[in-house]
């Protein structure tokens, strides 16, 4: 029995670490470890009704390919996750799920759902963190866990907005506490109210926190928000160390950027040997990425200092922790973006929100810009973007198409190509057969050809995008502020559809299982050809 439950937990690993997202789980951020969000799920639908109307005789109309709908919070950021029947989403503690035994302290929330029905399984209360180092920036966390669960067989991985990571059981307390993390009830009771938390089947269960602040001196600005990779027994993650509330130095420069943990155990593996908290703009919040070149997997990590990395993967754990093996570094940044008359740019000039700022938010302005979305892998080369906090304005942009094989500075010998007619992007780019999505966040959608980086046509959705073009099924699906819009796939443009979802839609959506789930800031939804919400 245990050996069957050991090969059937191997095949789900096998699924979910796929470069390239297959029918079946979504089971991370991007759905495959090259984080390009292309799936093979089929008849998904262009349209569906996400709000209620009423009918010719004045009662509620039955809303058309909606399976079901499930109440997040006020915000969600990151994109739900689909592994064995449960749906995973992180977003924040306003609702905390309709469970009378707490009281919301603008923290976070993760909530799994049964992926038949929508029903609630389980939840994870976030509480706020109150100690926190002097000069932070770290007033966010009422925006709650803004990370994309990682299921990996019966674990679910996320970073909090209380700057740790925590391992989870995907049964919750359902079917007892796995351990050997085993105090549940006072991790969740700065949310509860002044009687004792009595945990139930449908609370959290934490197997194991590593808190990034205690054990690292991490001081994240903002909020944290990066999802992690899963690769082989080792999870990797950026630390979202950042720059202190002025935005005029790092709070812990010295505190690593990029670490890899034991999996199993929450025990640190592995850090960088970058000493990027020197050279930080702003924060680290781009999510890795990996996939195999020639003989070798690496990870793909996008840097504070607009410069993506690539390190070869573990391969056995160690006693003590380790530095990870950096193969190449590619600038981002083309020295046009970095200097100005032979002097450097300051990250900072083009904040429209500074007097005398020259950036006249009209996508004009040129200066440096970090990764905030993923590096994208497929098939040998890796296809990544630069943009700043959306409240900074906006400014130039840059896609890049960078050879995954070469070593060493391949700013210029590893660049195939790169596209400079978008603006700063939150997101990441998706390749599928032959052709480019990237969306900005002035909310263009542009198609390129992969091979050589032409444009070939760009949609104006005329509202603010953060989140990755999903290519599934023929069709391109991507959230803004004020739709979600489905676009034909192909080298010419054609809008099949939009809908209003009633709130902003700043993540991306997902297909699994013959379903379609889109997660605005209020609600997810599970969308379904044929399917009739009464």
């Amino acid at each position: 029995m245990q050996a069957r439950r050991v090969r059937a937990l191997s095949v789900t690993l096998i699924l979910c670490a796929s470069v390239a997202a297959t029918a079946g789980d979504w089971c991370r951020w991007g759905g495959g470890s090259g984080c390009n969000h292309v799936s093979s799920e089929t008849k998904l639908p262009a349209s569906f009704d996400a709000r209620r109307t009423n009918g010719p005789d004045g009662q509620p109309a039955p809303r058309q390919n909606l399976k079901w709908l499930a109440r997040l919070g006020k915000f969600a950021y990151g994109n739900p996750t689909v592994s064995q029947g449960r749906v995973f989403v992180g977003t924040d503690d306003s609702t905390l799920g309709g469970d009378p035994r707490f009281k919301p302290t603008r923290a976070g929330l993760v909530q799994c759902f049964d992926e038949k029905t929508g029903d609630t399984l389980w939840r994870l209360v976030v509480p706020k963190r109150v100690k926190i180092p002097k000069k932070a920036h770290y007033g966010h966390q009422h925006l709650g866990v803004c990370s994309s669960p990682t299921v990996d067989g019966n674990r679910a991985y996320v970073m909090t907005c209380a700057t740790e990571i925590l391992c989870l059981d995907t049964q919750g307390q359902a079917d007892g506490n796995a351990g050997p993390f085993t105090d549940e009830a006072a991790y969740m009771a700065g949310a509860a109210k002044k009687k004792p938390l009595k945990l139930t089947p449908a609370d959290a269960d934490i197997v194991w926190r590593y808190d990034l602040m205690d054990e690292l001196a991490v001081v994240p600005h903002d909020v944290p928000s990066c999802s992690v990779l899963i690769v082989g027994r080792f999870l990797y993650t950026v630390t979202s160390n950042g720059v202190d509330g002025p935005h005029k130095k790092m709070v812990s420069p010295d505190a690593p950027s990029f670490i890899a943990l034991d999996k199993m155990t929450g025990k640190l593996a592995a850090t960088d040997d970058l000493k990027l908290g020197h050279r930080i703009w702003h924060c680290l919040w781009s999510p890795p990425s990996s996939g195999t070149v020639g003989d070798r997997t690496l990870v793909f990590f996008g840097g504070g200092d607009g410069i993506c990395y690539a390190f070869d993967a573990l391969t056995q754990p160690s006693d003590q922790p380790v530095k990870l093996a950096k193969v190449w570094s590619y600038d981002c940044n083309p020295p046009r973006f970095r200097l100005r008359n032979g002097k450097p740019i300051d990250y900072y000039e083009g904040d429209k929100r500074k007097k005398a700022s020259p950036n006249r938010n009209d996508g004009a302005y040129l200066g440096p810009s970090q990764i905030i979305g993923s590096p994208a892998f497929h098939q040998g080369r890796v296809y990544v973007m630069i943009g700043q906090d959306p409240l900074h304005g906006r400014g130039k942009g840059i896609l890049h198409c960078i050879d995954a094989s070469k070593t060493g500075d391949i700013s210029q010998s590893g660049c195939v190509w790169q596209y400079g007619g978008l603006d700063r992007t939150m997101a990441t780019p998706t390749i599928a057969d032959g052709l480019v999505y990237a969306a900005d966040v002035a909310g263009r959608l542009h198609c390129l050809d992969a091979a050589t980086g032409k444009p070939l046509w760009v949609h104006e959705a005329k509202a603010e995008t953060w989140g990755t073009p999903l290519v599934a099924d023929g069709k391109v699906f991507l959230g803004t502020s004020k739709r979600f819009l489905v676009l034909a796939h192909g080298r010419e443009k054609k809008l099949l559809g939009e809908v209003n979802l009633g709130s902003p839609m700043h993540g991306t959506a997902i297909a699994a299982n013959g379903t379609l789930f889109v997660a605005s800031n209020r609600y997810l939804y599970a969308v379904a050809q044929g399917a009739v919400l009464k």
